[in-house]
């Protein structure tokens, strides 16, 4: 059967907190590293301190003395120093890129856009805001710059009203984009969405075989650990 067209032609590559098979995750080494292999779009998890900087980690706690400490209660000043800035990363980075961000902090948010305003360019319009709670990312459709895209990160098993009616509620709350983990699409559920012009992204993509499979199936974009094999994949699509 012939691959399937995404709707993003082509499609994007989220190289998951940075190049993370090749580097220490959610570092600036690591997002460089991913860029130098041939990234176009970045992946991480974003938290606000508690003097209100984006941060960028997985799971919000660190390490201080001997005790673990939520960022969220902590000052930028008091955070390991590999621990980079929203704007730090912009600032080595560039804005030139998609970057995809977790939000793990809801009131980082807002602050997140704020950050990729400041970096200029097509930085906001190129920010993807992802989250597990559909409520949440209407809210951001609401508030939020017009520019930013949303995304609502799930899984098939938790759409209790089905794929269709989730396709068609995100559509009319102007949510760009539908995440799921890589073994939950299918080509049709893939045209479902596309079908309500919701775009298809598909996580966990670390395998070349999975990331040729999703592809074909038409999604619109992959996150991977492994930046040199999702290069070679999405080279292959657009052949």
């Amino acid at each position: 059967m012939a691959p399937m067209e995404s709707l993003l032609r082509p499609p994007i590559g989220f190289a998951h907190r940075g190049a993370r098979a090749h580097a220490p995750e959610n570092t600036i080494e690591a997002f460089l590293l991913a860029q130098r292999l041939g990234a176009t779009a970045l992946e991480s998890d974003v938290w606000l301190t508690a003097d209100g900087e984006a941060v960028l980690d997985h799971d919000g706690m660190v390490r201080i003395g001997l005790r673990r400490r939520p960022i969220s209660g902590l000052r930028r000043d008091q955070l390991p120093a590999h621990i980079p800035t929203l704007g730090e990363l912009y600032a080595r980075c560039g804005h030139d890129f998609d970057l995809s961000l977790d939000v793990k902090d809801r009131p980082a948010a807002a602050r997140a856009v704020e950050v990729a305003a400041a970096a200029g360019g097509s930085a906001v319009r190129r920010l993807w805001l992802c989250h597990h709670s559909r409520g949440a990312v209407t809210t951001w459709r609401q508030e939020l710059h017009d520019d930013v895209r949303l995304v609502n990160s799930t899984r098939l098993r938790f759409m209790k009203e089905g794929p269709e009616r989730r396709a068609a509620d995100l559509a009319a709350a102007g949510i760009d984009a539908v995440n799921l983990h890589y073994s939950d699409w299918t080509v049709g559920l893939t045209t479902l969405f596309h079908r309500f012009e919701r775009l298809t992204f598909a996580w966990d993509c670390q395998q070349p075989r999975i990331l040729r499979s999703v592809l074909e199936m038409g999604v619109d974009a992959v996150y991977s650990d492994h930046v040199d094999r999702m290069v070679e994949a999405l080279q292959e699509v657009q052949r």
